[in-house]
């Protein structure tokens, strides 16, 4: 069983039983409420719930935009990789033709 830990984010206070250990729930916690007091500042009138909304979409906005990077990322790598492999057979037809 995993040990209990508290978070408190924007003012609520939660309790949770993470799988991972305490530093790391607390770093999250602490970015969760940097971008609902990001989003909040923007913001005349609000509730905290479409604050977290807004939050989440930002956050999640940030993950799809990092995987979008990723995957191009992995692409670029294994067209390098195809033009290295193509350019070390020419390599080898031509030497070994010799």
């Amino acid at each position: 069983m995993t040990k209990g830990i508290e978070i408190d984010v924007y003012g609520q206070r939660l309790a949770l039983h993470p799988h991972e250990d305490e530093e790391y729930v607390q770093e999250l916690a602490r970015y969760v409420e940097e971008q609902m007091h990001s989003v909040a500042q923007g913001l005349t009138r609000s509730t905290p719930t479409k604050i977290a909304i807004l939050a989440a979409m930002n956050i999640a906005n940030q993950l799809f935009q990092q995987e979008r990077r990723r995957e191009a990322g992995e692409a670029e790598i294994a067209r390098r990789a195809d033009g290295l492999l193509s350019c070390i057979d020419s390599r080898l037809e031509s030497s070994g033709s010799v």
